[in-house]
């Protein structure tokens, strides 16, 4: 059995060479050769395998690597419906609990969204939580305490205006799903910043996710599409974020369960 893993050209530094090599070496455990390939050499070469283990949001080649008959996973879909949270909140809209949340109205050059904003303000309270559509490891994502400050960070790029949890600050639950199962599921915490990212600063435990929380997550990866994924569920139960491709060695450090042999083992049952 031979695989392909993308990842990004771009990105590079010590976690994700850590990542990288870890898959590699799970792979061969589980009998699979697996080559690492950047989005930008797999755009120019021809090489096949049974299956690409796409760990990047470059989703249009993705779908090209498709198109050529190559089962991908995650699917070009369910990645691009990730990595956007726009995407992500309407696809998830009445699936599962979510913060309220307004998108932006699409613009096609530099605009005032001052009337927007101010809608938003009245229907969201103040303070809520700016995000830009794109973006990982929390990063693009501000809590505004005024107009003025959500003003501050539109600047051209996709934006969506969600509500502010407040007994969630700081605090969530990261829930990783493979093949409709939660496998594996920690606790983050981060007393001072609103975001719970262990990138910034956060601190994670293990922990126990109770039946509704589970259904929660198993259900938005399979509105997804997603083979695996990350869901983040605040303390009130809402879906904050679903990741494609969570970075699941922090996972493994806290609570023991590596990820990856479960991937490919449910890679291996669908090809």
């Amino acid at each position: 059995m031979t695989g392909i893993l993308v990842v990004n050209a771009y990105l590079k530094s010590e976690k994700f060479d850590a990542l990288h090599a870890h898959l590699v070496k799970t792979a061969a455990e589980c009998k699979i050769e697996l080559k690492v390939k950047t989005n930008e050499e797999k755009l120019f070469d021809s090489e096949r395998a049974d299956f690409v283990l796409f760990w990047d949001k470059d989703t249009a080649l993705a779908r090209l690597l498709e198109k050529r008959g190559i089962p991908v996973f995650n699917s070009a879909r369910a990645i691009e419906l990730c990595d956007d949270k726009g995407k992500t909140y309407t696809e998830l809209y009445g699936v599962v609990p979510q913060p309220e949340t307004l998108i932006a109205p699409l613009s096609f050059f530099d605009t005032d969204y001052s009337e927007f904003i101010s809608k938003a303000c009245e229907r969201l309270g103040l303070p809520l939580v700016f995000k830009e559509r794109s973006g990982s490891f929390g990063e693009q994502v501000y809590l505004c305490n005024t107009a003025e400050d959500i003003k501050s960070h539109v600047n051209g790029k996709p934006f969506l205006l969600q509500e502010y949890i407040e007994n969630s600050a700081g605090e969530d639950i990261r829930l990783e799903v493979v093949g409709g199962r939660v496998v594996a599921a920690m606790k983050r915490k981060n007393p001072d910043d609103f975001r719970s990212n262990i990138t910034n600063g956060g601190t994670a435990e293990p922990y126990e996710p109770s039946d509704i929380e589970k259904d929660t997550a198993i259900k938005a990866c399979a509105a997804l599409g997603l083979a695996f994924g990350g869901v983040d569920i605040l303390k009130n139960g809402a879906v904050c974020e679903v990741n494609s491709n969570a970075h699941i060695i922090n996972l493994m450090n806290i609570t023991g369960v590596d990820v990856a042999p479960r991937i490919f083992e449910y890679i291996l049952g669908k090809i």
